[in-house]
C-alpha cells in the first residue's frame, strides 16, 4: 500500500512482488498502516507519504543518441519486486529511521528499504 524512510531527509520504501494483488490486503493491515501514519504525524517526522499504482501501469522513457526519446509501456527495470509506495521522513539519525522502517515492515507486511536522500 505504501512505503519509504529518510534520515535528515530520507525515505522508507515498501517493496511488493510483481504479482502482488492489493485485493488480498485485509482490514487489519489497513488499520495498522493508518495507525503508523498517525504515529508518524504525531511524532512530527512524516513529510510525505504515497502509494504507487502497479508497475504494469508505468511508462518508461529512454533518451536516444539522436536526441529523441523512446516511450514504452511497463516498468523500466525487469525485476521481480517493485517499490509499492514510500514515506519521506525527517529523522535525527539512521537508528531512528530504521526503527520507523521496522514498524513499516510490520504494518505493511512487506519488505522495507530505508535510505537517505542526498
Amino acid at each position: 500500500r505504501m512505503a519509504g524512510v529518510v534520515v535528515g531527509d530520507g525515505r522508507v520504501a515498501i517493496h511488493h512482488r510483481d504479482d502482488y494483488d492489493p485485493s488480498t490486503e485485509d482490514e487489519a493491515m489497513h488499520r495498522d498502516i493508518d495507525a503508523l501514519n498517525d504515529e508518524m504525524v504525531a511524532a512530527g517526522v512524516r513529510t510525505f507519504v504515497g502509494g504507487l499504482h502497479p508497475a504494469g501501469s508505468a511508462m518508461s522513457l529512454r533518451a536516444q543518441p539522436d536526441g529523441s526519446v523512446t516511450i514504452t509501456s511497463g516498468p523500466y527495470l525487469q525485476t521481480g519486486e517493485r517499490v509499492g509506495g514510500l514515506w519521506v521522513l525527517e529523522c535525527a539519525d539512521m537508528d531512528e529511521a530504521v526503527e520507523w522502517g521496522r514498524k513499516a515492515a510490520i504494518a505493511c507486511r512487506a519488505p522495507v528499504e530505508v535510505r537517505q536522500f542526498h
